[in-house]
Order: C-alpha cells, then structure tokens, then sequence
C-alpha cells in the first residue's frame, strides 16, 4: 500500500510511523522544514508529497487544521486518483466533510471523514509515535451509512492504526459530542489556570488537580481555530455550564447545605449511573 501524509506532526508523524512499520510507502509533506528533516532521518517517509507522488497514493491522509485541510484538498484534488481513499483527521468534521465529499464527487475518489481519538497535549512531530493509535477509537464519517463493502474497506485500510474500536456517525453528531468530551474541558481547564492561586498549588495539590489541569497546556491556535469551527455548539455547552454552576454558587451563598448536597449527589449519580441514598 502507498500512503500519503499531508501534515506531520504528532498526529501525521504517528500515521507515517504506524503504516511504515506495516511495510507501507509513505510520502509525506509538512511546511515546517525540521519536520520534514526528522521524518526523513526516522525513515518514517520515504519521498515527498507532491502532486506528482499523490497520483499513486491509495490512501491519504490529511493531518492539518480544518482550514488548511479544506485548502489543501481545494488545490490537490485534481491530482488525487480515481479508485484513492482521502480521510482527514481533524477535530471537527461537518465543514471538512461538506468540502471534502463535494470535491470527491466531483473528482471521483473517495472521501471519509476520520477523527483518531488519541494524541497528548504535546504537539509536533517530534512527540510522534508509531504505537499512538493502538487500542484507540477512531470515527468515521461515511459519505453513506448503507453500504458495508465500503465499511469493510475502510476497516481494512485502518489496520495498520491497530485502533481498539471504530464508530461510525454523522458529521454533525460528531461535532455535538466532541464540543462536550473534548472542547469544552480544554476551555475550563484553561480558564481554571488564571487562577491567582494557581502558581502556589505546589504542595496543596493531588490527582484531581492534576487531572483537571492537564489539558490546560494546549496548542492555543490550534484549539482556538477548532473551537471556532464548532462555535453554535460549543456556546450552548457554555451556557449549560454556566446555569449548572451558578446553582452551585446560589447554593453557597444561601448557605444551602441541603441544596448544596442534592447537587453534589446529581453530579455523582449522573457520572456513576448509580443512585445514591440521601
């Protein structure tokens, strides 16, 4: 199988690195110069992406942010072969697919819309690893929900990633829940951080601090422009969020400790799925 990788960083290195480890060849292209350098000195490509090297690519990946992804794609599309396989690997997926599925059609390849759900809060390709998809979900956005050989297909051409489970949904499903399982905590973790306590945490702080603020160290452009793709849903989650805490702060400032508890045990239940007695 020939692979091409438009984008090496963290998430196009590993895909370099997973399907080079499989005996793929891999053609590979970042602006970034070091990028390139490192991926060539690893092995992890064996020439660059051209659009020359795109004509015998049986998949591509396409490991950008959503607008350059959508750029990329408007340019090369005419060099992309027939019977090719494109999957983007972007965080937000109903303005990629919308693009990409119009240019496969009228350009006769194949677009799926793909979202690895791995990664660190490091970015680049010097944080690439061939093992980071491994046990991973992965989820795919179809161009349609009914045809299995394609399903099939695309299972086959994903193996290399030696992903744990892949889910199929619709572009807007999976904006709606990746504004919840994955935004928003970047945006309150983020926010949590300003803080003035925050730079005295040092021995006053366990695993949940440490869970919390993980994610606050964060690719700010990178988040920032994905954010902005998803903004409609992400507001509404802001909001939500807001009326949830504001009834907490209601709560401390009635002193309401009845209220308070009743509030703490709905958060407990609901992330538990058990019912807690009073």
């Amino acid at each position: 199988m020939t692979v091409g990788i438009i984008g090496l960083g963290l998430i196009g290195g590993s895909l370099a690195k997973a399907y080079k480890a499989q005996g793929a060849q891999i053609y590979g292209f970042d602006q970034d110069a070091s990028a390139m350098a490192l991926a060539t000195a690893d092995a992890a490509i064996d020439g660059t992406l051209t659009s020359e090297t795109i004509s015998v690519c049986d998949l591509l990946f396409i490991a950008l942010y959503p607008h350059a992804a959508i750029v990329w794609l408007e340019e090369m599309a005419p060099w992309i072969r027939k019977d090719a396989v494109v999957i983007d690997a972007c965080g937000v997926k109903q303005e990629v697919c919308k693009a990409g599925m119009a240019l496969a059609q009228r350009y006769g390849f194949l677009f799926v819309g793909g979202h690895p759900m791995a990664g660190t809060h490091r970015s680049g390709y010097a944080f690439s690893r061939a093992d980071l998809f491994t046990g991973a979900w992965m989820i795919i956005i179809p161009p349609v929900f009914d045809d299995m050989a394609l399903f099939v297909r695309i299972k086959a051409l994903l193996e290399p990633m030696k992903l744990g489970h892949i889910k199929i949904c619709t572009a807007k499903t999976h904006d709606e829940m990746i504004a919840y399982t994955s935004q928003m905590p970047h945006i309150v973790s983020n926010a949590f951080v300003k803080s003035p306590y925050y730079d005295n945490h040092e021995g006053f702080s366990g695993g949940s601090f440490r869970d919390f603020t993980r994610v606050a160290e964060l690719n700010a452009h990178m988040w920032s422009e994905l954010c902005l793709y998803n903004r409609e849903v992400l507001m509404e989650e802001l909001s939500r969020l807001k009326a949830h805490l504001e009834d907490y702060r209601a709560a401390l400032e009635a002193r309401d400790q009845e209220t308070l508890e009743k509030l703490f045990r709905e958060g407990s239940e609901q992330k538990t799925g058990k019912k807690q007695g009073k």
